[in-house]
């Protein structure tokens, strides 16, 4: 009995001293709670992961919320987006090709016109300069630029073109030469029309930009309308003047320079 009361005794020691190394092993090991707390973590990376392979980012939503909100807080109105929203360059914006051509013809009419008004006074009514987006002419009417009936260049007038010519030859673009008269017949000399004097105008000013100025000869071309486009009525005396008339036409045609470039 006594034995057998030592055996259980001895049996309960080694079990305790069991118990107390297990607890000191314990001890040293992480808290329990983070073992729960590592599972939740990875659980929780996993779920965005997922959410985030199956969502897809609408922008034109995000550009529509963002201007909605702008406006509440009174920055802009809301814009409704059709497109993708892309980067824009300032300067393409602010200054695209047409607003640049317009600042440098509205340059050119201020030179021209400084010149008309310090060397040609006497005849600055009868030169008119019209700026567009697409265009610059320049108007000489009357008997500005030829005498009645004739075709050759007023040698008064040669600065005037050496000075136009010169802009035109510094700017991209064709140049057309167009000339008018009136509707007065022609009564002897070497025309037998105002069609045929019209033509004969705009040619002697072509020549002159060629040979004079060196101005490109596939930029020019030349046209004669006669008495069939005028600008004023025929009926009066000034109204026949602003209608005998040469226009020098600066154009920017980019479908036909394209389409020329493409040929070649």
């Amino acid at each position: 009995m006594a034995s057998r009361t030592k055996r259980n005794m001895k049996a309960d020691k080694e079990l305790e001293q069991k118990v107390k190394k297990l607890e000191g092993e314990l001890d040293e090991a992480a808290p329990p709670w983070m073992v729960t707390f590592g599972d939740l973590m990875s659980l929780l990376l996993c779920f965005f992961l997922l959410l985030l392979s199956f969502s897809e980012l609408d922008r034109q939503k995000y550009k529509e919320v963002a201007g909605s909100l702008r406006e509440a807080f009174g920055v802009q109105k809301k814009l409704v987006v059709f497109n993708i929203p892309r980067g824009e360059r300032i300067i393409a914006r602010n200054f695209d090709q047409q607003n640049i051509n317009v600042i440098i013809r509205e340059k050119i009419q201020k030179e021209l016109e400084k010149l008309i008004q310090r060397r040609f006074k006497q005849v600055r009514k009868l030169i008119q300069l019209k700026v567009g987006k697409n265009k610059l002419t320049i108007r000489l009417m009357g008997e500005t630029t030829f005498d009645s009936g004739k075709a050759e260049i007023k040698p008064e007038m040669i600065p005037l073109l050496e000075k136009v010519g010169s802009i035109l030859k510094e700017l991209k673009g064709d140049i057309t030469i167009a000339g008018h008269t009136d509707n007065v017949p022609i009564k002897g000399g070497p025309f037998k029309s105002n069609l045929a004097l019209s033509m004969a105008r705009a040619a002697s000013v072509a020549d002159f930009f060629i040979h004079k100025v060196k101005l490109d000869p596939s930029r020019i071309s030349t046209m004669g309308f006669g008495e069939y486009r005028p600008i004023a009525s025929n009926k009066t005396p000034e109204g026949r003047e602003k209608n005998r008339r040469v226009e020098i036409i600066l154009s920017t045609m980019p479908d036909l320079i394209a389409g020329k470039n493409n040929n070649q």
